[in-house]
């Protein structure tokens, strides 16, 4: 420093000082430029360089912005030369029909009046006969066990969507009972008959006599309706219970015990899966499916409480059949191909019992009422073309659907089994009731002509002999309904539950049958026979 000058003005102190100062933009940027004329490995073109860098970013910050603007406005004083009118119509979506709103076209007689004022307790009818084990190609079948009261007191379900929630509903309903030839009537008695089933209902869920195979078949008729746990206002907690007792009652081996018994509450149990999906049930009935199948016999069939033996039942076999059908449709089974194989197997073991002239026997061949069940059961499996089915059919076109047992002009006491009536057109065999059950579905899966003679007479005879009795039960709503039930003279049966069920189950054969489960894929060298034999059409994708 020198002597005698002041600090400030000491050139080494300013020196040292503007180190300290920091350029304005401009300056930076004068440097910046200087220094990009450097030599490459000066200081300062280096420190140019990233100088550079850091203008590049609020730059493309202003730039790109500016840019962007410039280009919308371009865009946005374009004009279009030439304008197009899209003309659109809107149309009005057509609303699904509601039950109340379908059209009786098929009115009931003018003298018909219900049967009303029935004095009725849950005991009536305990008369079960028991059934012989014959062979005969005539003889007496059974639609059930042998003896009701002799089974032990010891898990069921859909459609069903889950998978048949689409068209198991109010609105779909009623589409489906107008285009398939049902009306008011015949859905107010299937109404009728599940209240009738809900008032005789035990308070742990099932109904007698045959508690497994009776709770089996109410499940059925629910299921059916679309009714089910948890959206059903009126039957939902119905349902619920019965499927709980008979999830409760299966044995720890998975069978449920009885000639019939396993057979008709794994139907059930399937059809509940498909609906509810309930993981509880699927667990049950994947066992009883598998007890099913290995039961099957290697001809094909099924006899009572699956023995293995070469007796094939078709009684039997037509609830087998429609439990695999039904476990199919769920698609839950954890052996598909096993299930597949024991499907097309069943179609040889209803063709062991079937008549070269057209029928089924009952463990041989015959032309009795069981002829119903071996077509029905055929028609499940993809054999709905085969000639023993057009055989049958053609059989069949002499039954006719009449009711035999309870009519407007008897009145029954407690315990009471309508007497024995022939009528026209009655199949052989003594259960008619039970044969109309499996030949109604048949018929209804031929459709045309055929299903629309039978049905005109069907729903009629089932509606005017329903046993009524007016504001018997409160519904969901506290409103006062009426309750219906029927009774048959068939020889084997549960009266009156299996009685009520078999009925009821036919008076919504309109809308059970169709896609109410998911489509089952059908083998290529079935379809491929389907498409190329001209006898019955029927849709094999039930």
């Amino acid at each position: 420093m020198n002597q005698g000058a002041s600090p400030l003005q000491d050139q080494a102190f300013l020196d040292m000082m503007a180190l300290f100062e920091e350029p304005n933009y401009w300056q930076r940027l004068k440097e910046m430029f200087a220094g990009l004329g450097e030599p490459r490995d000066s200081r300062a073109y280096k420190m140019a360089r990233i100088e550079l860098q850091r203008q590049l970013a609020p730059a493309a910050a202003i730039l790109i912005p500016v840019i962007s603007i410039v280009l919308l406005a371009l865009l946005a004083d374009a004009t279009v030369k030439d304008e197009v009118i899209i003309e659109t119509e809107i149309k009005q979506v057509e609303e699904i029909e509601e039950l109340e709103d379908i059209v009786e076209n098929e009115p009931l007689p003018d003298d018909f009046e219900p049967m009303t004022d029935m004095s009725f307790t849950p005991d009536m009818a305990n008369m079960i006969s028991p059934v012989s084990a014959v062979n005969a190609p005539n003889a007496p079948m059974s639609p059930q066990p042998q003896a009701f009261d002799a089974v032990l007191q010891v898990k069921s379900p859909v459609i069903l969507r889950n998978i048949y929630g689409s068209t198991r509903n109010a609105g779909m309903r009623g589409q489906l009972i107008a285009s398939g030839g049902g009306n008011k009537s015949t859905e107010a008695a299937v109404m009728r008959a599940l209240r009738w089933l809900k008032k005789n209902q035990h308070p742990d869920g099932y109904w007698r006599n045959n508690k497994n195979a009776m709770t089996a078949l109410a499940i059925l008729c629910y299921l059916a309706h679309g009714e089910k746990p948890g959206s059903s206002p009126e039957f939902g907690d119905t349902v619920q219970r019965a499927i709980e007792y008979l999830l409760n009652s299966q044995p720890s081996s998975g069978q449920w015990p009885g000639n019939y018994e396993h057979y008709i509450v794994t139907y059930a149990l399937c059809e509940a899966y498909g609906m509810t999906m309930n993981p509880n049930v699927k667990s049950a009935i994947d066992r009883a499916v598998k007890l099913i199948i290995d039961g099957q016999h290697p001809s094909g069939g099924w006899d009572y409480a699956l023995k293995q033996n070469d007796r094939d039942d078709t009684s039997v076999m037509g609830w087998a059949a429609q439990a695999l059908k039904a476990a199919m449709m769920a698609d839950f089974y954890s052996d598909p191909e096993a299930l597949n194989r024991a499907s097309k197997l069943s179609v040889k073991g209803f063709q062991k019992n079937a008549h070269p002239n057209g029928g089924f026997g009952y463990t041989s061949p015959a032309r009795g009422g069981l002829t119903s069940v071996g077509t029905l059961g055929m028609q499940f499996h993809f054999a709905g073309h085969y000639p023993e089915v057009k055989k049958a059919l053609e059989l069949m076109e002499t039954w006719k659907p009449v009711w035999v047992g309870n009519t407007p002009a008897l009145k029954l006491g407690n315990n009471e089994k309508p007497p024995n009536a022939s009528a026209e057109g009655v199949p052989p065999g003594g259960s008619s009731q039970y044969y109309f059950y499996y030949a109604t579905q048949a018929k209804f899966q031929v459709g045309g002509s055929t299903w629309d003679k039978w049905n005109a007479e069907m729903w009629r005879e089932y509606v005017k002999t329903q046993f009524v009795e007016e504001k018997a039960i409160a519904d969901h709503n506290g409103v006062m309904q009426d309750i219906g039930w029927w009774v048959n003279s068939d020889n084997h049966s549960d009266r009156p539950v299996m009685d009520t069920c078999l009925a009821a189950l036919q008076l919504m054969v309109y809308y059970r049958y169709l896609p109410t489960f998911k489509s089952v894929s059908v083998p290529e060298e079935v379809a491929a026979t389907a498409e190329d034999r001209d006898d019955i059409k029927v849709d094999i994708n039930l």
